[in-house]
């Protein structure tokens, strides 16, 4: 079954066009403070977009109930609730996770970008629309995070998804993988400086590729010109 174009526009902004990260420049904080490796955040990601995919889904359902004068502390305490219920979660059911991510659970209640979705497109927007966006918009923070974990870690350490198995269950055993043998590591990339310049790189090179993409094909170009 084939998304409908208003689906694929949410999947494409969410990920890619509109990303919390690499276009709304929101969330920088936990980003650069937990994505020392690629399993921190995995870890991280998940969580936010189990609470911002929620969290729209709930605002949508009863934004007929909430008057627009008191719409902000309502937005603010749903999230709230949505983040006490998974820090609860994490607490008891991957317990290891939650001490390496520990205040930055909690302070999803913080990210702008669930407070910026819940206002101009749950509060606005239908149930599906609204869990499907919070869903893609979680999905492309979560991309984000581990792109840069994995950057930084590979570079400091050489390695990818390390303790996976102990933070995230056995289960995620598979993930870990020694991409480099015998390396002595960069310590700087482990660092918080590290980060800035890794995410850097990342949004350059993201940049790049929406510039590669909007220059027309030559042939075209060819056949304007002649005509």
């Amino acid at each position: 079954m084939f998304l409908s174009d208003n689906y694929r526009k949410i999947a494409l902004d969410g990920i890619w066009h509109n990303n919390i990260v690499f276009s709304q420049n929101l969330a920088l904080c936990p980003l650069l403070a937990v994505t020392g490796t690629a399993t921190n955040g995995l870890g991280m990601g998940l969580a936010t977009l189990v609470v911002i995919t929620a969290s729209n889904g709930l605002i949508s359902l009863v934004r007929h109930l909430i008057p627009s004068e008191i719409r902000i502390p309502v937005f603010v305490l749903l999230i709230a609730a949505l983040v006490t219920l998974v820090d609860f979660v994490m607490n008891a059911w991957v317990h290891e996770m939650y001490k390496v991510l520990g205040l930055f659970i909690a302070l999803i209640v913080t990210n702008c970008a669930l407070l910026g979705r819940a206002e101009s497109f749950a509060y606005k927007q239908p149930v599906k629309e609204s869990l499907w966006d919070g869903f893609m918009m979680g999905l492309g923070f979560t991309l984000v995070l581990v792109a840069l974990g994995a950057a930084r870690e590979i570079t400091a350490s050489g390695t990818l998804f390390a303790n996976a198995s102990l933070l995230l269950g056995e289960s995620f055993k598979f993930l870990e993988i020694t991409v480099i043998s015998n390396y002595h590591g960069f310590l700087l990339m482990a660092l918080p400086p590290g980060g800035f310049i890794m995410l850097g790189f990342i949004i350059v090179g993201k940049r790049l590729i929406d510039k590669a993409l909007e220059k027309p094909s030559p042939i075209v170009s060819t056949i304007v010109t002649e005509e």
